[in-house]
């Protein structure tokens, strides 16, 4: 295999940039997520996984202004709003700016508040959350209010499982390869499946077919020349991967086609979930490019 594509996300839930070499460290892809906005009456990481509050955020696009270096602070980025206004986030008028353009009072931050966490509405799209869960699921143990429709909508902690101190929602790297994608286009050729739908880090080319993805949690791989990673478990899409953003549409049957096609049991979480790419820790950072080579991980031993 090897890296067709490489991404990363300045600002939480902003439109990111293509990139053609990046710097992996134990927080993931140098730079990613460096930024956030916070609702400042609720003190809730914003996130377009609720989209009718924050479906704005995937109008803005973020990039750094220089390229940020391991063990320093994020340089400042420039934040293009749907507008088509630059503003940077060293402007002393910027968070003005974003909470007019999002209807909130709003401040861009870089260091998450003790206690920081974000919400996720849960689309009713059957078979994407698991059905039963003894003695209760994920969702009813995080549940914290419901949208107007009835969707249930939780709360979860930032990072949960990435490094302490970043924006990430679980993991610090999130990987994708292309063969997953074109099983989906085979499998529901209407619907759209770009892989900008689903914010990877990482994006992996090669021959193997289908949802190869799934037999990688557990195991390790390289990339490039010392780069490794280490796979932790399969990605749970979201309502966020059906959003319009950039020039894609709406579209909810991306994610009913994963629900449908690829349901994952992840025992980190608990229970059987849609799911499309693989979330990663970076076991030895490093510098990775696109063509880089990636060794294909040989499936996790079985638990004796």
């Amino acid at each position: 295999m090897t890296v067709a594509a490489l991404y990363r996300y300045p600002v939480k839930s902003m439109l990111g940039e293509s990139l053609t070499r990046a710097t992996l460290t134990d927080r993931g892809v140098l730079g990613d997520r460096a930024y956030a906005v916070l609702d400042v009456a609720t003190g809730i990481i914003a996130s377009a996984k609720v989209p009718k509050r924050w479906l704005g955020l995937l109008s803005f696009s973020a990039r750094f202004v220089a390229e940020p270096v391991a063990g320093e602070h994020a340089p400042p980025v420039e934040i293009t709003f749907p507008d088509g206004s630059v503003l940077r986030s060293d402007d002393e008028g910027l968070d003005i700016a974003l909470s007019a353009a999002l209807g909130r009072e709003v401040s861009l931050i870089s260091v998450p508040p003790e206690g920081a966490y974000f919400e996720e509405l849960w689309p009713d799209i059957e078979g994407l959350t698991p059905q039963q869960l003894a003695p209760r699921t994920l969702i009813d143990a995080t549940t914290t209010r419901h949208e107007d429709t009835g969707e249930t909508i939780s709360r979860f902690d930032v990072s949960a499982f990435g490094a302490p101190g970043t924006f990430f929602d679980l993991s610090s790297l999130h990987v994708m390869t292309e063969s997953t994608l074109d099983r989906l286009r085979e499998l529901a050729p209407d619907a759209t499946f770009d892989p900008l739908r689903y914010r990877p880090n990482i994006v992996l080319r090669g021959d193997d077919a289908g949802f190869v993805e799934n037999d990688w949690p557990g195991a390790t791989s390289t990339l490039g020349d010392a780069a490794r990673i280490t796979f932790s478990f399969a990605t749970m899409r979201c309502v966020m991967t059906t959003l319009a953003q950039g020039d894609l549409p709406d579209d909810p049957d991306t994610l009913r086609a994963i629900a449908r096609h690829n349901r994952i049991e992840i025992p980190q979480v608990g229970g059987v979930w849609a799911c499309a790419g693989v979330y990663a820790e970076v076991a030895a950072g490093g510098e990775i490019a696109v063509g880089d080579a990636h060794t294909t991980p040989e499936p996790a031993p079985a638990p004796a």
